[in-house]
Order: structure tokens, then C-alpha cells, then sequence
């Protein structure tokens, strides 16, 4: 029996509709989902892997990243839309999706995770980030055991984490990195490694450079909103309130066939609270891509030049000189402070979201009952817990951060397909006819649509 309260986001009911702000300034207010993936991005996306492609390629790829960040905003909306109007977590959505099933359960569950297992790596490699910057700082404790206390922190954070607690703390750890990487961007200007509009523009040529075509694809694939962030926004968009407040169809129908008054105010509600979320998704793009532009542009600009490709266990060292070579010795205090907030940023946002979305995939296999929110929150606990676990163990083991979260990159490549797929059955085959959006949208849709697919293609053809 699911348990029916409206402290429970996972489940509609009418005591919960909300009307949507009718003001820019009231939208401004229930914005947030869309910031706690800038927090899940920013670590391994734009620090490390945009940083790292930067490093090795020089500017020539810039225009890779910039289409990355661009490129899958589209589809994100589209997942938000979709929880918004149906209430549907990731995986019961995925779970209706057609297809053939393995024990009653589609074939896309199985397939994400096939390809988590892979993604374990990645966050791994996150956990090792943050355990170098603290073993640089403070280099008395070994890496070893900064790993282990890091995961722990993590997992006190989130195993009683409630939504706004886990916004507030993304929102503040990405205002103070950003701050500081836009001084290191100005200061950048007075250095012999200044930047130059030439520059940038020979990053805008679409070139791809053959040594740089393994890289391109991990970046491609983590940077801006990745595969997994737009499978971690219905999440966010449920646990905000956002399907809550549109609440349930009055006849119990999507089809947006019936012209009832209780249906034209939830038409209201859903193309209302719809409104607040492209607002969301599109200025947190704004946000990671602009912040990602920075950390490219610094990464080609010193790091290129210098010769220091961030490898191993010399990842944190290397990275420290986008600001030490602009800032000064002295600001490598300073990086290491910001470098360990948006690492961990990334730890804390992917730890919330791996603990949601593996407890509804197994709610969906069967497992638990994932809408009981007693069961869920127990089920998130617990998670908490095992992952960290596993995630230092694998750094431990492999002991190559960079390398651990480009591969992350490269099967979200993959994991992007599914992505698309699951989209267009949402935007042709559930979503309500009233709701049916703009023709620019629909080719936005079908542009990132394609894009994503030829990428994710090549990156599978690369590797076999």
C-alpha cells in the first residue's frame, strides 16, 4: 500500500496543487533543480575533463564543448516536461518505455545498468580528486584515509539529506569555485599566457584533430548535462514540487482530449509550472556553460603551452597551474580550497542522485516499493552508505582519477542514445496534445536529437 501524504513528492494528490508564479520574480524563487546538476557537472565535467581536453588538444576543440553544453539542454527538458505533466520517476517512465523485457522489466533498465557499472569509475575518479587536494593541503594524512574520510562525509550529508537542503549546498559550493576561476580568467590577461581573440576564434573551425578523438568523445559525453543529469533532473523537478503542484489529471487520462474546467486549470497549472522549469534548465546551461568556456580557455591557454597534461596521481598539481600561473604562487592555497568545494560539490549532487535513481530502479525490478516513502527513505540510507564505499575502493585500486572519470565520459556517449530514445517516445507517444510545444522547439529537439545520436554512434564504432 502506498503511503498517500502530501510530504510525499513521489505521489499526487489534490491538497498539494499549487498555481505557478505569475512573475518573474516568483519564478526566480522556485528555481533549483537545474542548479544542483550544475553542482554534479562542474567537478568532473569542467575541472577535470574540459580542463584535462584543453590541456592536450589546445583551442582547436573549444567548439566541442560549447556544442556539448548546448547541444542536450533540449532533451533535459523534455525529461523535466515529462515528470512534471506525469508524475513519473526516470525509471517507471523507462519501465513503460517499448521494447523487450528481461523478467518483466524493459530493456532499457538492464542496458543503464550495464553502463553503471562503468560510471562507478568516473565518480571513483571524483572521490580520488578530492582525495589528492587534501593530501596536497594537508599532507601529514595519506591519500588513503582522505579517501575514505571524504566518502564519509559524503554519505552523512545525504543519507538524512532532504531536497532543500541538498539545493542550498550546491548552490553555495558552485557560487565560490565560479568566483574564483573568473578571477583566474581576468588575471590570465596580464600573463604571458594571455588571451587573444585569434584564439578563441581557432577553436570555432570545427577541426578535431585525430590524437584528440578519444578525449573529445569522454568530454562530449561529461560535459554540460550529461546522459545521467538528465535522468537525475526528473528527480530534482519532482522533489521540488513541480508534478505536486500541477497534481493529478482530474480524469485520471493524459490525453488532454477532455475541455472540462477541472481540466483547462490543470492544462494552467502544467503549461504554468512547465514555464518554471525551462526557465531553470535553460539558466543553469547559462551558468555551466560559461563556466566551462572559462575552464577550457584556461586549460588551453596555460596548460597546453606549459606542456602539463593533468594524469595520476599529478591531476590536482597540474590543474593548480590555471591558477598559480595567473593568481600567483600564493593562490594555490586558494585552488586547492576551491578545487576540494567543487569536487566534493560533484561527490555530494552525484551521491543524492545515485541513492534516488537506484532505489527507484530497483522499485521497478521489484525489489522495494519505492513510493513508500519509509521504504524509499531507508532504501536511500543505505545507498549512501555502499556507494562511497565502492567508489574509494575503485580509486584505491586503479589509483588514475582522470582516466577513471573519462571513461565515465565515454559510455555516457552511449547512454545518451537511450536518452534520445526515451525522449521522442515521450514528446510523440505521452505527452498530452495540449501541451504539444512550439515548431522551434521541435527542431531544437530534433537537432540535439541528431547531433547526440552521430556521436554517441561514432563513440561506439571508435571503440569497437
Amino acid at each position: 500500500m502506498i503511503a498517500t501524504t502530501t510530504n510525499n513528492p513521489y505521489v499526487l494528490e489534490p491538497e498539494a496543487i499549487q498555481e505557478p508564479p505569475n512573475t518573474f520574480g516568483g519564478t526566480l524563487k522556485k528555481l533549483g533543480p537545474g542548479f544542483i546538476l550544475s553542482a554534479a557537472i562542474v567537478g568532473s565535467g569542467e575541472l577535470i575533463a574540459t580542463t584535462t581536453l584543453g590541456a592536450r588538444a589546445g583551442f582547436v576543440t573549444f567548439w566541442v564543448i560549447i556544442l556539448s553544453c548546448l547541444v542536450k539542454v533540449t532533451l533535459q527538458l523534455e525529461f523535466g516536461k515529462h515528470a512534471i505533466y506525469s508524475g513519473e520517476t526516470v525509471m517507471t517512465a523507462f519501465n513503460r518505455l517499448p521494447g523487450p523485457r528481461l523478467r518483466g522489466t524493459n530493456w532499457t533498465l538492464w542496458t543503464w545498468l550495464f553502463i553503471q557499472l562503468f560510471k562507478l569509475l568516473q565518480v571513483g575518479g571524483i572521490v580520488g580528486g578530492v582525495a589528492l587536494t587534501l593530501n596536497i593541503a594537508f599532507p601529514a594524512v595519506n591519500t588513503t584515509v582522505w579517501a575514505f574520510l571524504a566518502a564519509t562525509l559524503a554519505a552523512l550529508l545525504i543519507f538524512q539529506g532532504y531536497y532543500q537542503f541538498i539545493e542550498k549546498f550546491a548552490i553555495v559550493m558552485i557560487g565560490l569555485f565560479t568566483l574564483l576561476t573568473f578571477a583566474s580568467l581576468f588575471f590570465l590577461q596580464y600573463t604571458s599566457y594571455a588571451l587573444s581573440w585569434e584564439d578563441v576564434l581557432s577553436g570555432l573551425q570545427f577541426q578535431l584533430p585525430a590524437s584528440a578523438v578519444v578525449i573529445t568523445l569522454g568530454a562530449f559525453g561529461i560535459t554540460g548535462v550529461g546522459g545521467d543529469e538528465i535522468m537525475y533532473y526528473n528527480y530534482w523537478c519532482i522533489e521540488k514540487g513541480y508534478a505536486r503542484f500541477v497534481g493529478p489529471h482530474p480524469n485520471g487520462s493524459r490525453s488532454g482530449s477532455s475541455h472540462s474546467e477541472d481540466e483547462v486549470a490543470w492544462l494552467r497549472r502544467a503549461n504554468g509550472w512547465i514555464r518554471v522549469m525551462y526557465w531553470d534548465a535553460l539558466l543553469s546551461m547559462v551558468v555551466y556553460t560559461v563556466v566551462t568556456a572559462v575552464f577550457y580557455l584556461l586549460g588551453a591557454a596555460i596548460l597546453h603551452q606549459s606542456g602539463d597534461i593533468p594524469e595520476g596521481y599529478q591531476m590536482v598539481e597540474a590543474l593548480s597551474r590555471i591558477y598559480t600561473e595567473t593568481l600567483g604562487p600564493g593562490a594555490k592555497s586558494v585552488f586547492l580550497l576551491g578545487a576540494l568545494v567543487v569536487l566534493f560539490s560533484t561527490l555530494f549532487a552525484a551521491l543524492a542522485s545515485w541513492t534516488r535513481i537506484f532505489s527507484d530502479c530497483f522499485g521497478q525490478m521489484g525489489w522495494i516499493n519505492f513510493y513508500d516513502p519509509q521504504v524509499r527513505k531507508r532504501s536511500i540510507a543505505v545507498l549512501a552508505w555502499v556507494f562511497p564505499l565502492v567508489w574509494t575502493l575503485l580509486f584505491l585500486f586503479i589509483q588514475l582519477p582522470v582516466l577513471m572519470i573519462l571513461i565515465g565520459g565515454f559510455v555516457t556517449s552511449i547512454l545518451l542514445l537511450i536518452i534520445v530514445f526515451a525522449a521522442y517516445h515521450f514528446r510523440y507517444h505521452r505527452l498530452p496534445k495540449a501541451l504539444t510545444p512550439t515548431l522551434v522547439y521541435d527542431v531544437a529537439f530534433w537537432t540535439s536529437s541528431l547531433v547526440i545520436i552521430f556521436i554517441g554512434v561514432y563513440s561506439i564504432a571508435k571503440f569497437f
